[in-house]
């Protein structure tokens, strides 16, 4: 489950010099009415199967036509919608497809239906996977950008300045005790150690944490992505810049694991991260004294995986390992010597994890911002990315971590743990390369298990969507399902999922209910306020301009989740994009809204983007 985010502290809310934005969503495609188009946004592949969506009373889509326009307003392509996929909510009682796979000439085109039905969607394109994707990944790529902290930022990004150099000298505190629901300390913290260099890396979302769990899932990714779509730019350098902070994390002569800088739940005379919404360069310029609230807002305490020497919690050592040896698998060719050492930083944390009575996993603190249950499948992860880069550097422990990662694949088989991939469960991706090292029948069938469950949910869903989106994570959880596609097609040449795949990014990108893309920046329609402070503060409140370009949200969630209030603190700029609108395609227990207050629905995180891209470099190829 997501973690909760930022909390009204029972303050005003006080308008800033830039005004309250409220405005309406952009149209044509998305004005509340008796029927309304759905299409992928993001743009359908030439020689894919395409389906966009019709919503409305189910008279009015029964005698109605569709038509593809080309920019210059000429019918390419026409037919009939099909039969009936379900019933939305009370105002669009039928979903019905409209199949435009004939559709294959590249260009811009928009959908018309006309007969009983008047209705028009925002523009898509049609063109080659190659082009479409690598877009795609390289605004994915952009966001990273903007999630940097430290000296190194990427200046035209946002506006965004060095922030959180006191990163650069930071105190280590010992773990801190949480009440039962990870709201507030119930001890005070203790220093036990420091000072120790953590600056870098990126924000981990909205906020300005940072956290050894998630961003070796994403460095790990970005990572994978490069070996698939190696030409998308700038890729290559922000996979570097996770390893580095990574690395900065990982402490060799004590053999020490930091797994957190920050701290997002404090008390009401400590703030926490989450308690200021500001630039975190506004941090650094903080006026403050041990013991003063915003102490720890500007020192930002560092926390430990494990005890020095000690063994380290092994979801954590095995996801950093993967990340580590996979540097090495990419370094190999050109860059030997440096590879070997990032093999042996790999084989150091993996051979430190606890795998013998792991309790509660270290994922962050508190536990409750990312909980986690399984652990087997990070320690395949690692094993397999030590046993590929072993291969590669011609190293002869190859073949026992290749053995160990086949004995880890069979213990998280057994584990009662099965997921699909996402920030808490890797299977899909240590799977896939156990199967280039070997053929496996019950590694194969498991990746067939998390797409056929995907598959059985998009049968009975009127918008064909494979993940649930009545929790957290829907929208990061689609593009898994995309992921774990193409990840199972390349590893065994069987493609009966990629209709499939292509079904769910669509419809994280547009072809769903509410008729929005997810990832922002993406098409006509896409999330205009964040749950983001940069985005936020610094950027564009309209969808024009400075935006967060590729940030990928949560999506919708369960209705109960959300409430009508801004939940936002004194300094945010108030943004809300179209909410009568949303709020009229809500349905099957599920909400969505476009407003800063909103991170169960609008927060972007790097482990959602990070996801994506993967997704988009894999479909590219």
């Amino acid at each position: 489950m997501r973690r909760p985010r930022f909390l009204v502290l029972g303050i005003a809310l006080c308008l800033s010099a830039g005004g309250a934005a409220w405005y309406a969503l952009p149209s044509p495609g998305n004005e509340p009415g008796p029927v309304t188009i759905r299409v992928d946004q993001g743009g359908y592949v030439s020689g894919e199967s395409k389906a966009a969506f019709a919503m409305g009373p189910d008279a009015k889509l029964a005698g109605a036509r569709f038509e593809v326009v080309d920019e210059a307003g000429r019918a390419v392509l026409g037919g009939a919608p099909g039969p009936s996929t379900g019933e939305w909510n009370g105002a669009y009682d039928s979903v019905r497809a409209l199949d435009l796979s004939a559709l294959t000439t590249p260009g811009t085109y928009r959908l018309r239906l006309t007969g009983t039905a008047d209705a028009t969607s925002p523009r898509f394109a049609v063109a080659p996977a190659s082009e479409l994707m690598k877009n795609l990944a390289a605004d994915n790529v952009r966001f990273f950008q903007a999630q940097r902290d430290g000296a190194d930022v990427v200046p035209g990004v946002l506006g965004r300045k060095p922030a959180h150099l006191t990163d650069r000298s930071a105190s280590v505190y010992a773990a801190p005790r949480y009440n039962e629901d990870g709201t507030e300390l119930t001890a005070p913290l203790r220093r036990v150690g420091g000072p120790v260099d953590v600056s870098g890396g990126w924000f981990d979302a909205g906020d300005y944490l940072k956290f050894t769990h998630t961003a070796s899932y994403a460095t790990g990714e970005l990572l994978l992505a490069q070996r698939a779509l190696p030409a998308t730019p700038g890729l290559s350098v922000e996979a570097r810049h996770g390893l580095s902070w990574l690395d900065k994390m990982w402490d060799g002569s004590t053999h020490t694991l930091y797994a957190q800088v920050g701290i997002g739940a404090g008390t009401k005379d400590l703030h926490s991260d989450h308690d200021v919404w500001r630039l975190p360069e506004a941090d650094d310029a903080l006026n403050v004294r041990d013991g003063d609230a915003d102490h720890l807002v500007k020192f930002r305490p560092v926390f430990r995986a494990n005890e020095p020497g000690a063994l380290i919690s092994p979801n954590l050592a095995g996801r950093v390992a993967a990340a580590f040896a996979l540097a090495a698998q990419n370094d190999a060719a050109h860059d030997p010597a440096g590879a070997r050492q990032w093999l042996e930083k790999a084989a150091a944390v993996y051979g430190q994890a606890d795998t013998h009575d792991p309790r509660q996993l270290v994922t962050t603190f508190p536990h409750a911002f990312y909980s986690e249950d399984s652990w087997q499948d990070d320690m395949e992860f690692g094993a397999v990315e030590l046993a590929l880069a072993a291969q590669a550097l011609g190293d002869g422990r190859a073949s026992d971590w290749q053995t160990q990662a086949g004995d880890w694949a069979r213990a998280y088989l057994a584990s009662g743990n099965l997921g699909t991939l996402g920030v808490s469960d890797v299977s899909a991706l240590a799977h896939a390369d156990l199967l280039r090292l070997g053929p496996s029948d019950a590694v194969a069938a498991d990746l067939r298990r998390q797409l056929a469950d995907g598959e059985r949910r998009a049968a009975k869903d009127p918008f064909r969507a494979g993940a649930l989106y009545t929790d957290f994570d829907a929208v990061p959880h689609t593009f898994g399902l995309v992921a774990t596609a193409a990840l199972y097609a390349k590893a065994t040449g069987d493609h009966r999922y990629d209709a499939f795949a292509g079904q769910q990014r669509g419809w994280a990108l547009g072809a769903n209910a509410w008729g929005t893309s997810f990832m922002i920046g993406t098409g006509e329609v896409f999330p205009h306020c964040p749950a983001h402070q940069v985005a936020n503060l610094a950027g564009s409140l309209t969808g024009r301009g400075a935006v967060l370009r590729g940030a990928v949200v949560n999506g919708p969630n369960g209705a109960k989740k959300l409430s009508d209030d801004s939940d936002t603190l004194e300094s945010t700029r108030p943004c809300q994009a179209g909410a009568a609108e949303w709020k009229r395609f809500d349905g099957k227990g599920a909400r969505y809204l476009d407003q800063v207050g909103a991170w169960q629905t609008v927060e972007p995180a790097d482990d959602f983007t990070s996801t994506a891209l993967l997704a988009f470099a894999l479909a590219a190829t």
